[in-house]
């Protein structure tokens, strides 16, 4: 099997497993607890903070340990403009791209349906980009939060971020970023990208399911969503799962090395064998029309419309001859609407529904590669051949 769908997750370092392994047998306290093993938890659990604090380059406090990278951005996303609503009752409406994540997008509809707040869409550009002149154009002075993601998990666009929250910082607006897809292949230094929240999943960089975590800048008001206990320092209530960040942190630390300028740069080697697999895709498929930006994109993603096929008829294909990839998110799963990131590229609803995603974790090698661009374009024959798609 060659594996590329590590968009959608990723398979558990060894690293991470052996990190997390005592809290999840002998060192089993409760970090709230007073005594010995409750301690030993406690003391875990910060030391994971710090960890994933030196990762962003902020504060440890800065950081709340979530159960994934939907409830981070849900937090994000409610908890900043509900907070920010209750100081200033002027304050509502919220700001998100034509690509977010259901998890933003949801949010944000959540907060219009049942709290009467605006949504303005910021509309991209036919790679997926959003400019800061389309930023511009939507911000208002009742405007509490700005949420544009890093990376797309669909198409793999980079988004300006850093550009875009200066435009808002300026306007003194906080500005949101789901991180979930940069996180291993792009600079995640907070100060640098000059974010007030940036959310992030454990299990798409080598962590297992069910841990996450969110950036919030200091004074940076939140509403909590979970009450309870007071954990998180009263942000985010609830047993903390302290396996689960330590292995957040660990895989985190691991992944630093992915950055660009490391000493070892994963992104580079994966980047070229992406471009690689794009030149066999686009040369072995007529017709073949790449999604995303060609450049300004994540190493680790290539995303393809098939015209006059079917992605899901394509993607049981692949599967038969040993190739696992995607039609697009993962936590779209079950749904036969076109992407709404592809109609909001500009692609026309028929050719959307002929998406396929590849995805790629840092050992994919060359030769998988090679074996996948061969195999689309038996997969994408034999679906054509069997006349249009319905």
């Amino acid at each position: 099997m060659i594996f590329l769908d590590a968009a959608a997750t990723t398979p558990v370092r060894r690293e991470v497993l052996e990190a997390m392994w005592p809290y999840l047998s002998g060192e089993f306290g409760n970090p709230s607890s007073h005594h010995s093993l409750g301690d030993a938890a406690a003391a875990a659990l910060a030391g994971a903070r710090a960890a994933t604090a030196t990762a962003l380059g902020c504060r440890p406090g800065e950081i709340i340990f979530t159960s994934g990278g939907t409830e981070a951005d849900n937090l994000a996303v409610k908890g900043i403009a509900l907070a920010r609503r209750a100081a200033d009752p002027r304050l509502d409406r919220v700001a998100i791209s034509a690509v977010e994540h259901p998890a933003v997008e949801e949010s944000a509809r959540y907060l219009e349906r049942v709290h009467g707040f605006a949504v303005d869409v910021i509309p991209v550009d036919s790679f997926g980009q959003v400019t800061v002149e389309a930023l511009a154009g939507v911000l208002r002075p009742e405007t509490a939060l700005v949420s544009v993601m890093y990376a797309n998990n669909e198409v793999g666009t980079v988004q300006p971020v850093a550009r875009l929250a200066a435009l808002a910082r300026a306007r003194g607006i906080p500005f949101h970023t789901d991180a979930v897809q940069a996180a291993g292949w792009l600079p995640l230094d907070t100060a640098a990208l000059g974010v007030d929240a940036l959310s992030l999943s454990g299990h798409k960089l080598g962590a297992p399911k069910g841990n996450g975590a969110l950036f919030v800048r200091g004074r940076t008001r939140l509403e909590p969503l979970v009450h309870g206990g007071g954990q998180e320092r009263g942000r985010r209530s609830g047993t903390e799962n302290v396996a689960g960040a330590v292995a957040l942190a660990t895989a985190l630390t691991l992944a630093r090395t992915s950055r660009p300028g490391a000493p070892e740069d994963p992104g580079s080697r994966v980047a070229a064998l992406r471009d690689d697999f794009i030149r066999a895709v686009l040369a072995g498929v007529p017709g073949a029309i790449l999604t995303g930006h060609p450049t300004e994109r994540l190493p680790s993603v290539a995303s393809f419309c098939f015209p006059g096929t079917s992605g899901e008829s394509v993607l049981l294909e692949l599967e038969r001859q040993g190739v696992i990839c995607s039609s697009g998110s993962a936590c779209a799963a079950g749904s036969d609407a076109p992407s709404s990131v592809l109609l909001a590229l500009g692609i026309d609803a028929e050719v959307a529904q002929t998406a396929v995603r590849f995805s790629f974790d840092p050992t994919v090698t060359a030769d998988e590669l090679r074996q996948a661009a061969a195999a689309v374009g038996i997969a994408v024959a034999g679906v054509q051949s069997l006349g249009p798609a319905r």
